[in-house]
């Protein structure tokens, strides 16, 4: 045994260790992909290839088995009775007896034929509701636990940074404590199933050049500190992570494939994880093919190994033979693989796979139950966010004649992002039916307003400059006592649709003709509401203001199979809106990339004439309700590295029951670098009938202030903070200060790092009773 520092295992997994030979443990460090064709379902799959015959690469067992359910439309119950027998075949038919790991992708729901839809973390983000998001995961991850899958390619904790980036739909907020809160959540709800969750993509990927997937990152130590990896370390400390998936980036010129910076120091020996790290898909063999930092495969395997990539995803093109002749040679310490090999014997025994029987697989599975409709449709419903509305919103419970136009009414696509099974898989098997309801926003319409007169035309498509079918769109909506334009996008991959993974943009206008939809409906004079289903922010100037601005916008972050009945519910005020921009609504392409969270010389100013400010500010969203926010009280003074306190009173002042988004931001005014104009400290959904008052009380550590100083220490400086709530980053409705007393405070793994909230109803608001 080498020198090389092994982790700390079971008695078991160390006597299972010590009589592996080295073919047995490269096995264990792979996966096989066993439905691999050439879709593309991953970058650049079509050119990668597993390395050998099935049953001859897995003659001494095998690591993972690579989106069994996930690769092709297959029959959920068949297919689990193919991989009981399978694993009973890796049991009994190879000499140590070991199980593979099963994994699949759950970024909206199991990646499966037939499995529920929910909306895109986007989505999530929008809702600002954590508890609603980890219920959702704990069924997510029930459907994979009865199918025998064990470790789910989920959550995505990248903090968007450039909208252009074909993977923001992917994203939950250009917040990272949104993203570590959410995300967190949604590591609970998936571990509490029995299911392994996997943080993706660490770190660096969304901050690629212009907006571009798999480019270069040029982000600082401090922004990657501040601003990208808290996410990923609230998942691991708070959440309790058991796997992480490495970033295909290079930042400043390395890739994170062989970067033992992250991979090992940060991520092990500051935060302290000790389960699995897996390689995204041929990030391994890339550091040969693509960035060249390797000569061939065995020196991108001895890179990666090094830097601490436990698994190579989703075959092994590198781990097997290139290793294996690497190990034989004395050019990679045999060391290094032991302690991969240790990492995931303990990972499988905490899964119980290594005393799993596989008798009898399930024979029915309801993998889209009441239950996770119904959770489908809450999340749904909190995440859409009207941006702007005249009055016309809700509409009249008789409307009249309805003119439904546009590409994505009719089109429950639309509906799903680029991760869900149907885009992702389904759109290269034709052939097949959905295999699940997901109504399109048109038949929700009609569901919802069903003695309303509904015509529709499509007007245009989503890509293209064909305009042939505009004129009879206006002709339905001049009919029409209102007209409803549904636009926005088709989640795809690599060119296929308009977001998604690496369908980068370099426009943020709406795809193809349809800005000029809206314009010449609008200009009927018929009152026009917009519906966007989008997968990221788009340039939406004109639909907010000016000549051409509909009655009303309505942005959905791809709402997922209930998201028809979402919308539908919405426009007809069953339900008020109550979901806020997790992501600031752009001004322009050439504008990005932007963040709110931008020092002072990073918005608008005297000396340049380029106007940054977005449309609509981060936390906006419109309710059919009123809220009023007062009475801001904090702690005058806190020490460096303590707790105070925050309390505000929010008023529900409309005439409907409604929920709202309460943020608590902060500036901090002076400090030894740069901070932020803005920040969001800590947020609180609250539900209140009508003229119903409570006071939100948030516990917030000072560690939530703190930031990277000029020889990067994480610290708490003393100083002068002003705080406010509000209805989104750029109002302040109601302000404190604070000062933070005392010496530096250097922050610690024992700082708190989520802000606990506690609401307590008051009664009826005086405003009410008057």
């Amino acid at each position: 045994m080498s020198e090389t520092t092994l982790p700390t295992v079971s008695e078991r997994v160390r006597l299972l260790h010590a009589e592996m030979t080295l073919d047995e443990k490269l096995a264990q460090l792979v996966g096989y992909w066993v439905d691999k064709g050439d879709e593309l379902v991953a970058p650049m799959a079509g050119e990668m290839g597993n390395p050998g015959r099935y049953e001859d690469v897995t003659a001494h067992g095998i690591g993972h088995l690579t989106r069994v359910y996930g690769t092709r439309p297959v029959d959920p119950a068949e297919r689990a009775a193919w991989l009981w027998n399978e694993q009973r075949r890796l049991v009994q038919g190879t000499r140590l007896g070991i199980p593979a790991l099963v994994h699949e992708e759950c970024l909206t729901g199991l990646a499966a034929w037939k499995a529920a839809t929910f909306p895109t973390p986007l989505a999530w983000g929008a809702s600002f509701d954590p508890e609603l998001v980890e219920e959702m995961a704990g069924l997510i991850g029930g459907s994979m636990r009865s199918l025998g899958i064990h470790q789910g390619l989920a959550p995505v904790l990248d903090v968007v940074r450039d909208p252009r980036w074909g993977r923001v739909d992917e994203c939950i907020s250009e917040d990272p404590y949104v993203v570590g809160t959410i995300g967190t959540a949604f590591v609970r709800g998936l571990q509490d199933a029995g299911v392994h969750a996997t943080l993706k993509h660490f770190v660096g990927y969304s901050a690629s050049q212009s907006g571009r997937n798999h480019a270069p990152v040029h982000a600082g130590p401090r922004e990657l500190r501040d601003v990208l990896l808290p996410p990923f370390e609230m998942a691991v400390r708070d959440g309790g992570v058991r796997s992480v998936m490495n970033s295909y980036a290079e930042i400043d010129g390395i890739p994170t494939a062989a970067n033992p910076e992250y991979l090992t120091g940060v991520l092990r020996e500051e935060w302290g994880f000790d389960g699995a790290v897996v390689a995204d898909y041929f990030s391994v063999a890339f550091l040969h093919t693509m960035h060249g930092v390797a000569g061939d495969l065995g020196e991108a395997a001895a890179l990666a190994l090094a830097a601490g990539i436990d698994v190579e995803l989703p075959t092994g093109d590198a781990y097997l033979e290139p290793l294996a002749d690497a190990v034989r040679s004395g050019a990679v310490d045999e060391g290094l693989v032991d302690r991969a090999v240790l990492r995931v014997l303990s990972q499988k025994e905490e899964l119980g796979l290594l005393d799993a029987t596989f008798d009898t697989p399930p024979a029915e599975i309801d993998i889209d139950s009441p239950a996770h409709r119904a959770v489908a449709r809450r999340l749904a419903e909190e995440s859409l966010v009207l941006l702007t509305n005249d009055g016309t919103l809700p509409l009249a419970p008789a409307p009249g004649r309805i003119a439904v136009v546009g590409p994505n009414a009719d089109g429950p696509e639309a509906l799903m992002g680029c991760y869900s099974f149907a885009n992702h898989v389904l759109a290269h098997h034709p052939e097949f039916p959905l295999g699940f309801e997901i109504p399109s926003v048109l038949a929700g319409l009609r569901t919802e307003f069903p003695h309303a007169r509904i015509v529709h035309e499509s007007g245009c498509a989503v890509e293209g400059d064909d305009r042939t079918g505009i004129p009879a769109a206006v002709a339905a909506a001049q009919t029409a006592d209102v007209a409803i334009v549904v636009v926005g996008d088709r989640a795809g991959l690599f060119g296929r649709g308009t977001v998604g993974e690496g369908n980068d943009v370099e426009s943020l206008e709406l795809p193809g003709v349809q800005r000029e939809l809206v314009e010449e409906v609008v200009r009927t004079g018929t009152p026009v509401v917009v519906v966007v289903l989008s997968g990221r922010p788009y340039a939406l100037a004109w639909a907010v203001d000016g000549p051409t601005a509909p009655a009303a916008v309505l942005q959905s972050f791809f709402p997922g199979e209930e998201g028809a009945a979402a919308v539908a519910r919405v426009l007809s005020g069953a339900v008020s809106p109550s979901g806020r921009l997790p992501v600031s609504l752009p001004r322009s392409a050439g504008a990005q990339p932007y963040s709110y969270l931008h020092p002072l010389l990073g918005g608008p100013n005297e000396i340049t004439s380029a106007d940054s400010t977005p449309v609509l500010p981060f936390g906006h969203g419109l309710s059919y309700t009123s809220f009023s926010r007062a009475e801001l009280t904090v702690d005058a003074e806190v020490e460096a590295g303590g707790t105070f306190t925050a309390r505000v009173r929010v008023a529900n002042t409309g005439d409907r029951g409604g929920s709202d988004v309460v943020q608590l931001y902060a500036r901090d005014v002076q400090a030894s670098v740069t901070r932020p104009v803005a920040q969001l400290l800590a947020y609180a959904r609250v539900d209140l009938d009508t003229g119903e008052e409570a006071e939100v009380r948030f516990d917030v550590p000072t560690a939530r202030l703190a930031f990277s100083d000029r020889s990067l220490r994480r610290v708490v400086e003393p100083g002068a903070i002003e705080l406010w709530v509000g209805p989104s980053c750029a109002e302040r409705e109601t302000s404190a200060t604070l000062t933070i007393t005392g010496d530096l405070h250097v922050v610690s793994a024992s700082d708190a790092r989520i802000v606990p909230v506690a609401i307590e109803r008051i009664g009826v608001a005086a405003d009410a009773i008057s």
